[in-house]
């Protein structure tokens, strides 16, 4: 095995020269790294990307932690899709990724700090933590940079990537409010998410434009899960019949308040208009096709990776990141549309 010692021997150069060459320090003559580079190839050399590691005291590796990764959230593939956007920066620049899945029990088991020192990550992008996990604090307080989706906690070793939910959601209820829908309930996540909070903000803030009243008893938690936004719908369309549309905070949620419809015997969207947030790919699957806000997730992922790295490499100008999102009409909300 070819190693630094070898490709010195070649050049004519100090150990030290092929070391700082390699590892791209600035203080290399170009002409020399490019000779050093050209050697380093003929001798078929590799790197010992974890010796490297040590001796520069980074792994070039972020973890990607998980939260919630079920059987169930398989259908929405929010998870994969921001992985798949974290890939794709991670690769570009040459890092490294590591997966973990976390659940309460490990959370009690191992630290964050000692998660990512035994992985040998530099850095982590969080997602699905709920805003009232303790392991959040832990994760906080710790000195390894990290990236949250959705959460928006800001410090020195701290930033988050969301999109504007508040805006996002007011779209929707603007959208419903524009067809002439006056009685309008909401099927929220749960107390405990950023994302939910938000979007209840933005439904507040258009029906309160629009010069409508908030009725509390016309919000119900789903969860965002799509059995229990069913439970909720039949039973918000039960005591209020006065009902004509719905907005939902996720499109899983949407999917159970269709069913809920259709159980009903109330016609999508004639009777019932409903929105969802996220455009999964079933939302435009469905019959009739669904409304949503379109949030683009691959991008989420794509920015938590690169605002993590240029926080590692000292080059981030701010720690937040907030994306645009995207009204999609279909049939759920106006009929034959598209």
């Amino acid at each position: 095995m070819t190693t630094i010692k070898d490709i010195a021997k070649a050049a004519g150069v100090s150990i030290t020269t092929v070391s700082r060459a390699l590892n791209g320090y600035s203080d290399v003559n170009e002409k020399t790294r490019q000779k050093i580079i050209e050697i380093a190839k003929q001798l078929n050399y590799s790197p010992n990307t974890l010796a490297r590691g040590l001796v520069m005291n980074k792994s070039k590796t972020i973890g990607l932690l998980v939260s919630g990764l079920t059987r169930e959230s398989t259908k929405d593939n929010f998870t994969f899709e921001v992985l798949a956007g974290v890939n794709q920066y991670v690769s570009e620049v040459d890092y490294d990724m590591v997966l973990f899945s976390t659940t309460s029990t490990k959370q009690r088991e191992k630290t964050y700090t000692q998660l990512c020192r035994e992985r040998r990550v530099d850095g982590a992008i969080l997602q699905g933590i709920r805003v009232d996990d303790p392991y959040l604090q832990e994760v906080v307080e710790s000195n390894i940079p990290c990236v949250l989706i959705d959460i928006p906690i800001e410090s020195e070793t701290v930033g988050y990537v969301t999109t504007d939910n508040v805006l996002g959601a007011k779209k929707a209820v603007q959208h419903l409010i524009s067809l002439g829908h006056r009685h309008i309930a909401m099927i929220n996540g749960y107390e405990f998410a950023f994302v939910s909070e938000q979007r209840l903000k933005g439904f507040q803030e258009a029906l309160f434009e629009a010069g409508l009243p908030f009725h509390e008893h016309l919000v119900a938690n789903g969860a965002f899960k799509e059995e229990r936004a069913e439970q909720e719908a039949v039973r918000l369309l039960t005591q209020h019949p006065e009902i004509t549309a719905f907005f939902c905070a996720s499109d899983l949620m949407a999917l159970g308040v269709m069913k809920a419809a259709k159980t009903l015997g109330k016609r999508i969207p004639e009777e019932i208009a409903i929105i969802g947030y996220d455009d999964i790919i079933l939302a435009s699957y469905t019959t009739p096709p669904l409304s949503t806000i379109a949030q683009n997730k691959f991008a989420m992922g794509y920015e938590a990776a690169k605002l993590l790295i240029e926080m590692l490499e000292g080059k981030a100008q701010s720690h937040i990141k907030i994306l645009e999102t995207e009204l999609k009409i279909r049939e759920s909300t106006v009929k034959n549309h598209g």
